[in-house]
């Protein structure tokens, strides 16, 4: 129960994402989708001006907020320096939103360009126990702000939870970083529709918006998604809702019936395992004029009454553990004893578990016949099926299909993570073009190198592990008109297969110091050569942006996003472009700590206001693995739970079946058997039972993780040697289970079980 709990918190957490606003059936983002190589794309970025344009021109429209990309900047409060993550918002993110401030006007706080709010959290870092209301931050040693409203700090399940503070979407437009190109999907866009209007009517009004304001330059539809589906049913396949992160709920919500039933299982099989114990009773009570559906609300009532202790019990295991288990997922939960739901809920839940367990055990007791049972003849039946071996089949073909499914999850995490990179992680560090940075690169750059700190440098327009810009418009001698093709995009400054250690397989790498040309140079990758059609590409020219770019190298494919998918077509622009990040590659000759500590002297010399935030490439590429590994630990903690309770309910069979037997095991004794002999005996029929379970759970957790497999173009193949080793596992682990019970009544005394007689 406490294990089922615990998997039901992280559920309602799943399922509340987001899901708490008022206004919730109101709330939707705008998406796009257009169709690119045949398929049908949809994504949830746009271009900035859509927002501004839904709320003047569509009178549905009650309020927008656009949400940038997160933004790191530096604070500064007298002579202390923090860095802090948040994002920049229109004023109406505070209405459209449930946020509620603990101090400030919602209505106002964000309408002055220099206005701040701050979370609770970020507010204590920086002020303590002061009112940080009315007081000024610096941020990034430019511009002065002044906080103006407070916020509760975001719940753990919205979207938004990573950011501590808010800035005007004014800031933005100051700062240049707006633009009103309608193919610039560049920020998310929320749209607040008012009362009573219909979701399709306003798709279908805004559906060609981007079509007419290009001019038919941008073929691209819009349509809005509503709230409810943000967190759990996001993914498109050619332009369908497929479902999405509400596949693994459910996996986790049937694993947790899964552990409650194997549970209620073992009540079943152990209460009718001592039947012969209470038939006495049953009998007489029936004699003197009990009914059964008395009979059956008494057994009832022992079960619920039992897990009513249970679930007290239980809900103290959780509390215990709720903190490890915090850690595991990265969630924060926990019991609110405040509401009454939690409580109507918890009774819920006892009685319903209560009921399951007990109904077969009520039905099986109270359906006994006073005549047999009190002349004697009343016998458990040992026939060749019966239901209590049907149920122990039930649980272990859980068990074991856990354990497969664990295995086969954990050798797919293990071959995306082995999956050929295209370029050396190991030593290779990024650190963000902030501050000073971008004036003082080409110092940093050079003394990076002289110092010995670092054996190659390359500015570029994100990390390497991540693909912040794709795009299309791409032009080339032999492409087909019609054709729409989308490309991830990277710009580097040069250098950046030495620092990288990509793998040039035609031509060179961007040089620009050398050849002054490859301002407007690119290098492609294998698949967009492919896709491209050509033979020779060097000095092929590719026509973007109005800028003939001309190809001087090509590179293998590399993985920029995630590990589990197709690499695709890639282009690399030399100089002219724009720039987020260094890299640099730490010198091999130094120990990794010398080469840090040399950088950091660098980049404090020439950017002291901030500090020295480096990322080392192989961690964040780590980080990508986070959410399967979490789902795979998870798993493994409760398959081998399940395993555990289902032998725990196989234990205590065995110990029932052996005191039940205690005197056919002393004659045998007496009669010569061996020890061995008698524990081959009693381990036999259950032994029997977990063959059968192995033999339903083979083919039930083959065909669920092909299923589950289908949905990676990279994937390993379902091994044969998984399902031996699942069910020698299984059958070890049983038979470890019965043989205690087996060898202990082999071992036991016949004269003192066959005193009696």
């Amino acid at each position: 129960m406490a294990s089922a709990i615990l998997i039901l918190l992280w559920i309602q957490n799943e399922l509340s994402y987001d899901r708490f606003h008022s206004k919730g059936d109101r709330i939707y983002q705008a998406w796009n989708r257009s169709t690119f190589d045949g398929k049908l794309q949809c994504w949830s970025t746009t271009p900035k001006i859509l927002g501004p344009t839904l709320k003047k021109d569509y009178p549905e429209v009650e309020e927008i907020t656009r949400v940038n990309w997160g933004n790191n900047f530096l604070f500064s409060i007298g002579d202390r320096r923090m860095n802090a993550s948040g994002t920049m918002v229109d004023p109406g993110f505070l209405t459209i939103f449930d946020f509620p401030l603990v101090k400030g006007n919602s209505n106002t706080a964000l309408n002055n360009v220099y206005s701040i709010v701050l979370t609770e959290k970020l507010a204590h870092k920086l002020f303590g126990k002061e009112d940080a209301m009315g007081k000024v931050i610096k941020i990034d040693n430019s511009d002065n702000f002044t906080v103006t409203g407070v916020l509760k700090d975001f719940p753990n399940n919205t979207r938004f939870q990573r950011y501590e503070y808010l800035l005007p979407w004014q800031y933005l437009v100051k700062k240049g970083w707006a633009d009103s190109s309608w193919g610039n999907n560049s920020t998310s866009t929320y749209v607040l529709l008012k009362p009573n209007t219909s979701q399709a009517a306003v798709d279908k009004k805004i559906q060609k918006i981007t079509i007419e304001h290009t001019k038919g330059e941008e073929n691209i539809e819009v349509f809005l998604f509503p709230a409810a589906k943000w967190r759990l049913y996001s993914r498109f396949e050619n332009g369908k809702n497929v479902g999405g992160y509400i596949d693994v709920v459910k996996r986790f919500g049937f694993i947790a019936a899964l552990i409650l039933l194997i549970a209620c299982i073992n009540f079943m099989n152990l209460s009718t395992a001592r039947s012969e114990k209470r038939a006495k009773e049953v009998g007489i009570r029936k004699v003197v004029g009990a009914e059964k559906k008395s009979l059956v609300g008494q057994f009832l009532g022992e079960s619920i009454l039992l897990a009513l202790f249970a679930g007290i019990i239980a809900i103290g295991i959780v509390q215990l553990s709720i903190k490890g288990f915090n850690g595991l997922t990265d969630k924060e939960l926990y019991l609110d004893y405040s509401d009454v739901s939690f409580w109507l809920f918890g009774l819920g839940f006892i009685c319903i578990t209560g009921l399951i367990a007990g109904s077969y055990p009520a039905f099986f007791l109270s359906s006994f016949k006073p005549i047999k049972v009190l002349k004697g003849t009343f016998k458990a039946a040992h026939a060749l099926v019966t239901p209590r071996k049907v149920l122990v089949v039930i649980q272990f073909t859980f068990a074991i299909a856990l354990i497969i499914c664990t295995m086969i999850i954990m050798q797919q995490i293990k071959y995306a993570q082995e999956r050929e990179l295209g370029y050396e992680k190991n030593n290779l560090v990024y650190h963000f073009l902030e501050g000073d940075l971008e004036k003082n690169y080409e110092l940093v750059r050079n003394e990076l190198i002289s110092s010995g700190a670092a054996s190659a440098v390359s500015k570029t327009s994100a990390p390497i592990t991540e693909g912040w810009s794709d795009s299309w418009g791409y032009e080339w001698k032999g492409k087909d008109p019609n054709a729409k093709i989308d490309f991830n995009t990277f710009n580097t400054d040069g250098s950046l297969a030495k620092t990288m250690g990509l793998h040039v397989i035609q031509g060179r790498d961007i040089d620009p110091k050398t050849y002054p040309t490859d301002s407007t140079a690119i290098v492609l990758n294998e698949a967009a050569v492919g896709l491209m059609g050509f033979k020779n590409p060097i000095g092929e020219t590719v026509k973007y942006n109005d800028i003939n770019w001309h190809v001087v190298g090509v590179i293998k494919n590399f993985i920029l996003q995630s590990p589990y998918y197709p690499m695709k077509p890639m282009v690399i622009h030399g100089p002219k472009n724009w720039f987020n990040v260094i890299h640099f590659k730490l010198n091999p000759a130094n120990s990794t700590a010398a080469n840090l500590k040399l950088a950091e002297k660098v980049f404090k010399k020439y950017n002291p206001e901030y500090p020295f935030n480096y990322h080392f490439v192989d961690e964040e590429y780590a980080r990508k693995f986070e959410d399967e590994k979490r789902s795979a630990t998870l798993a493994s903690l409760f398959a081998a739970l399940t395993i555990f309770i289902s032998c725990l309910g196989l234990f205590g069979l065995a110990t029932y079946m052996a005191e039940n037997r205690i005197k056919e095991i002393g004659v045998r004794k007496v009669l010569g058997a061996s020890v061995a002999n008698i524990t081959r005996l009693l381990s036999k029929d259950f032994l029997k039972l977990v063959v059968i379970a192995l033999a339903i759970a083979i083919p039930i957790s083959w065909w669920a993780m092909y299923q589950w497999l289908k949905d990676f173009p990279y994937r390993v193949s379902i091994q044969w040697w998984v399902f031996v080793f699942a069910g020698a596992l299984s059958l070890l682990i049983a038979l470890l289970t019965v043989s205690y019970q087996s060898i202990r009544a082999g071992l036991a005394n016949p004269v003192k079980s066959l005193r009696t007689e």
